[in-house]
């Protein structure tokens, strides 16, 4: 078999904070060399949080989204990018964020993730700034 599948799902927190926490390291901590200390921000158990797994059921993807409609931590493991893994995780939050009341949805997307964000109808707004070394811009999604 050549192409591999995925799911989708709604993790909770604490139960799948091992996963979430393997993914997250290995892209935030380990290849952006993000400070675990700005990483692990102490809102995760307020956060409704998705996780991406293989068939295998092995974590693969995660995004969170914070109870005033931003939506953060996107991380997808580096073998599984480009599979529409991090599209899939980004309309689930959004469906969720929907669910939840929300009209408008925001996001601090590092510069080059800029075009990946606008394909769901983010817009950039203001100027860039930084975030843990790594450049970013404000991005709204907002319901038509």
């Amino acid at each position: 078999m050549t192409e591999q599948h995925y799911r989708i799902r709604l993790a909770r927190w604490p139960q799948d904070r091992p996963a979430l926490h393997q993914v997250r390291e290995k892209v935030f901590v380990q290849e952006q060399n993000v400070p675990v200390e700005l990483e692990w921000d102490g809102l995760d158990d307020q956060c409704l949080h998705m996780l991406a797994e293989d068939g295998q059921g092995r974590a693969i993807g995660t995004g969170r989204l914070l109870p005033d409609g931003h939506i953060g931590r996107m991380a997808v493991l580096r073998q599984w990018r480009g599979r529409g893994v991090g599209s899939s995780l980004l309309r689930a939050l959004m469906e969720e964020g929907q669910k939840r009341g929300f009209h408008e949805l925001a996001l601090a997307a590092q510069l080059q993730a800029i075009p990946f964000y606008e394909k769901e109808g983010f817009i950039a707004q203001g100027d860039v700034f930084d975030d843990a070394g790594i450049p970013h811009r404000k991005m709204v999604w907002r319901k038509t």
